[in-house]
């Protein structure tokens, strides 16, 4: 990487909730009409193979926050009364904020609970704080988002199918199909982030972050954005008959949503999906654009990924909860900056979004004394023709992340402890104290169709990863304060 000094990037980081991998046409994925996302790829590295440490908002957000595991960082679960910041656990925003760089951010940060409609804030680094969880949630107790409505003389009941929540424990409210573009959320937050990147700093370099609630459910894309896909025409679910006696088996984990085997809804869905990620892409190409017209385009790092994925009913599934297959851990990762990372490079090798924070510490030449990421600074340097491999592995914990959100059925849920490893070829899948698990051979199987757990043949490659897989897991634990002597 050519030499930093005194060139500290401004950085704009764009964070999408719940958005596959699948879903940035450059990348080969024709079936989702995405210009601004291509020409960021075309503009810098596509990271094909980055992979989220949870599929679940909270424990996902916190690790690439910080650079940690999860369950170092004691954020396992949705809904947790606060998050466990500590002299060793850090947000890289507020290290960030401390080396001198001014943040902000619009949107959503979700490390612990929003039950209450706002979440309690730690030192996070922001200078700009415009929250908002979700659309809905949080009527008049702290959602920024629904106070701009109103200060835009805009009855927020006037959008959602329902008014929203006073109470602010919901947060599942739809946009009316007809709601307008400019007054959706996704336009909210890079309303704000071109607000936040116009602000005079003479020279102060800058961190945006762009916490965009879509697209996560309710699929509810505005008509005009659904109707550019023709459920028809989109392709089906991956799915066989046997997932759903796969699912059975899991079946005390919970789910979001009860297995089924794919229909027309599934292609409505797809289709809503499609919709909510174009919108997004279109306010991406706002922000670009922003940068353009400020003149500061050379000298920022755009950073555009997602928390976890969407099962969107392949394998039978819908939403997220205790499964690891490709569409809810794999996750679109694109880092652009013009001269300095290599363009239109695609990236293939593993990475993780734990890789982020060390990314970001190394840019702003900001110590990161604990981290399970590796910074990916000598993959994207422009300089390098062939870069190397990031990881030989990737990680993945659910660690009684969701159980406790079973309310239509209280009594059949239990507990699900489970941990993924993913290599250059195999992933395997531990649901701790369950006497089933997985393995899969992704080169012979992209698809996660056939499982080797039993297979004899398999065994030698499944006893290894188990082996790994429980070192890896013990190693990334937290021992505890810095130590201060030898007793």
């Amino acid at each position: 990487m050519a030499d930093l000094q005194g060139q500290r990037p401004n950085i704009l980081w764009i964070c999408t909730d719940q958005q596959r991998y699948d879903t940035v046409g450059a990348l080969g994925h024709a079936h989702v009409h995405t210009p601004n996302l291509d020409r960021l790829c075309e503009a810098g590295t596509a990271f094909t193979h980055c992979y989220c440490q949870s599929p679940i908002c909270t424990p996902s957000r916190a690790s690439f926050l910080t650079g940690l595991y999860p369950s170092a960082v004691h954020a396992n679960r949705n809904g947790a009364a606060y998050f466990g910041a500590n002299e060793r656990v850090r947000l890289i925003t507020s290290r960030l904020a401390e080396a001198g760089y001014d943040c902000g951010l619009a949107g959503k940060l979700h490390l612990c609970s929003a039950w209450q409609g706002v979440e309690p804030r730690v030192e996070d680094g922001y200078r700009v704080f415009h929250y908002s969880n979700s659309p809905s949630q949080g009527y008049r107790r702290g959602n920024a988002y629904l106070e701009w409505l109103e200060a835009q003389g805009v009855d927020p009941a006037t959008l959602f199918d329902a008014p929203p929540d006073t109470s602010p424990r919901q947060a599942g409210r739809s946009y009316r199909p007809d709601a307008p573009t400019h007054l959706h959320q996704t336009a909210w937050c890079a309303e704000k982030a071109i607000e936040f990147l116009r602000q005079p700093r003479s020279g102060q370099p800058w961190l945006m972050s762009v916490n965009i609630f879509d697209p996560h459910p309710p699929f509810d894309a505005p008509d005009a954005w659904a109707a550019r896909y023709d459920p028809d025409r989109l392709a089906r679910p991956l799915y066989r008959e046997s997932d759903l006696a796969v699912q059975q088996r899991l079946g005390d984990f919970y789910f979001q949503a009860a297995p089924e085997p794919p229909g027309e809804r599934h292609q409505r869905m797809r289709a809503r999906y499609y919709g909510m990620v174009s919108l997004i892409d279109e306010q991406v190409g706002r922000m670009l654009d922003a940068l353009d017209a400020t003149g500061q385009r050379d000298n920022t790092v755009v950073i555009f990924t997602s928390d976890h994925g969407e099962m969107l009913g392949d394998h039978g599934l819908q939403a997220k909860g205790c499964r690891f297959y490709e569409p809810l851990v794999r996750v679109p990762l694109i880092l652009a900056w013009p001269g300095r990372f290599a363009a239109g490079r695609r990236h293939e090798g593993l990475v993780e979004l734990t890789d982020l924070a060390p990314t970001l510490a190394e840019l702003a030449d900001v110590p990161l004394p604990w981290t399970h990421g590796q910074s990916l600074l000598g993959v994207l340097d422009a300089d390098m023709s062939s870069p190397r491999p990031v990881r030989d592995y990737v990680r993945c914990e659910y660690y009684d992340t969701l159980n406790m959100f079973a309310p239509h059925e209280p009594h059949r849920h239990r507990s699900c402890w489970a941990t993924m490893l993913r290599d250059e070829r195999h992933k395997l899948v531990v649901y701790h104290g369950c006497e089933y698990g997985e393995l899969y051979d992704l080169q012979a199987g992209p698809n996660e169709f056939d499982n080797l757990w039993d297979t004899p043949s398999a065994r030698e490659v499944r006893d290894r990863m188990i082996r790994r897989s429980f070192d890896l897991t013990v190693q990334s634990q937290d021992p505890g304060p810095a130590l201060i002597g030898r007793f």
